[in-house]
Order: structure tokens, then sequence, then C-alpha cells
């Protein structure tokens, strides 16, 4: 018996010696990696030196840093409530039965399935202050609304504005989606219950479909939260963190300092400094999905 249940063991660490591996190579080594970089003065085209705590207390004094935590999380803030609430009136809106319901189910999710860089690309085109080119400028102006073109991401709550707008837009079909598979799995007794009691559409809402939804909301903003926090890709090429740092966050500003100053010892420090919000994210995630799982 034991012979078997040892050869059984020592087959199935072989079929997972390449998931170690590859665990190891592209998630441990990297992160360990860059811990031990955070520790230096590591300048591209010098060699490393230990230098402690030095970053840390670096960005800690930094004001430029202080504006960057300030900057992610408002726009973190700010793009995940906007996808909550456009989620659940997508929800609510496509949860009715009506004749183009599953047309536009698949439409709301253009955003979702176009790439973040033509979508970051798009949305910097509409809010161009160019005459002529931006299509938000030309439209006013056209309309006589405007006589001069408005320059929006020149200022800080404008660009800041941007691109909360566009991530919202990049991001608001997955809520959608995931609160309309919610709404579909409450019972419709529920609602016919409610009706005979004489409940009103808004108590229907308020004490029916917000408990069903509850448990994939609150996981939808924690994903959210991790994944909006973290965002590069619609910031950089929209803003590049400008006008000035008004829209600089976490990850333009790690690439900033890495790639552009050469310091890639204090880039990575900045990238460190996420890295507990995001394990308690996840770990609350992880804690919650468990406590419903065993529910």
């Amino acid at each position: 018996m034991r012979p078997a249940r040892a050869r059984d063991s020592g087959t199935a660490l072989l079929f997972l010696s390449p998931l170690f591996v590859l665990v190891v190579g592209l998630i441990v080594y990297p992160f360990c990696r860059a811990i031990w970089l955070s520790f230096t003065d590591k300048l591209v085209g010098y060699p490393e030196r230990f230098v402690g705590l030095r970053n840390y207390l670096y960005l800690l004094h930094d004001d430029g840093f202080h504006a960057v935590v300030r900057n992610s999380l408002v726009f973190t803030v700010a793009s995940v409530g906007l996808k909550v609430l456009t989620g659940l009136a997508m929800a609510l809106v496509l949860n009715v039965t009506w004749r183009w319901r599953n047309f536009f189910r698949g439409l709301f999710l253009l955003p979702w399935i176009t790439s973040t860089v033509i979508i970051a690309l798009t949305w910097r085109w509409m809010f161009d202050s160019f005459p002529g080119r931006g299509f938000f400028n030309s439209v006013l102006m056209d309309l006589g609304l405007l006589r001069s073109p408005m320059a929006v991401m020149a200022t800080a709550g404008g660009a800041m504005f941007a691109v909360v707008v566009a991530n919202w837009w990049r991001g608001f079909p997955f809520f959608g989606v995931s609160y309309l598979a919610a709404m579909q799995s409450i019972p419709l007794e529920l609602y016919e219950a409610a009706s005979i009691d004489g409940a009103s559409m808004w108590r229907r809402f308020w004490h029916v479909t917000l408990p069903g939804v509850k448990h994939v909301v609150i996981v939808t903003v924690l994903l959210s939260f991790i994944w909006t926090i973290n965002d590069f890709n619609i910031v950089y090429v929209m803003t590049r963190g400008g006008p000035g740092t008004a829209t600089q966050v976490f990850a333009t500003y790690s690439y900033e300092v890495a790639f552009n100053q050469l310091r890639w010892a204090r880039g990575v420090t900045v990238s460190i400094f996420l890295v507990p919000l995001l394990v308690a994210g996840i770990a609350l995630l992880s804690r919650y999905l468990l406590r419903q799982e065993n529910a």
C-alpha cells in the first residue's frame, strides 16, 4: 500500500514540477529580486549597493510621492464607484424582457473586449482641445455652445476627469454582466411576494434585488480596486501622468522613476509600497469567498 502511495506521490510531483518552476521563475524570483533592489541604490549602468531603508524614507518625505498616493486613490475610488453605479443600471435594464435585449448585451461588451490602448487613444482624441480635431470641442463649437476650444486635459482636474472616464468606460461592462447574472438567479417568487405586499419598485430593488447581488458587488469591487489601482495603460497613453503630476499614479510614477530617471531601485520601491494594500485586498477577497463557500 505504502509503495503504491509513494509512487503516486512521485508521479504527482513530477507533473507539478513544471508548474513549480514556472511559478518560481515568473513570480517568486522577480518578487524577491524587487524587494532586494528596493534596499539598494541601483542606477542603470552602475552596480547596486545596499542602503537599507533609505529609499522608503525618501518616499515617505517626498511631496511628489504624496501626490501620487492621493492621485491613485482619487482615480481608483472614482472609477470603481462609477463602474458600480453604471453596472447596476446596465444590469437592471438588460434584466427586463424586451425584444433587443440580447443585441444590447453584446453591444455593451464592446468596451470590455476592446484593446485598452485603443480605448485610451480614442478618449484622448475625444478630449483633445485642438480646433477641428477633438470630438467634444468640435461638436460643442458647431452647436454654438463654445466660442473657443476647452483645454480639458491641460488642467489638473480635467486630466483626472478624462482618465477616470476612460477607465470607467473600459470596465463597467464587467460589472454589468456580473450583476445581471446575479439578478437572474434571484427567484421570481420573491418579487411576486413583495408586489403582493404592496412594495413599490424602489422597495423591491432595495429589499430584494440589492440583497441578491450583494455578494457579487463585494467581489467585483475588490477585484476592480486591485485592477484599477495598478492601471498603467490608460493613464500613460492619455496623459503620461501630466499635466505636471496631476494624474501620476503608482504604475506611471514607478515607470517614470525607473526608466526615465534611470533609478531602478527607487522605481521598484514605489511599486513595493503598493504591495501591502494589494495583499490586504486579496486576503479580504479570499476570506470572503471561503466564507461564502462554507456558508
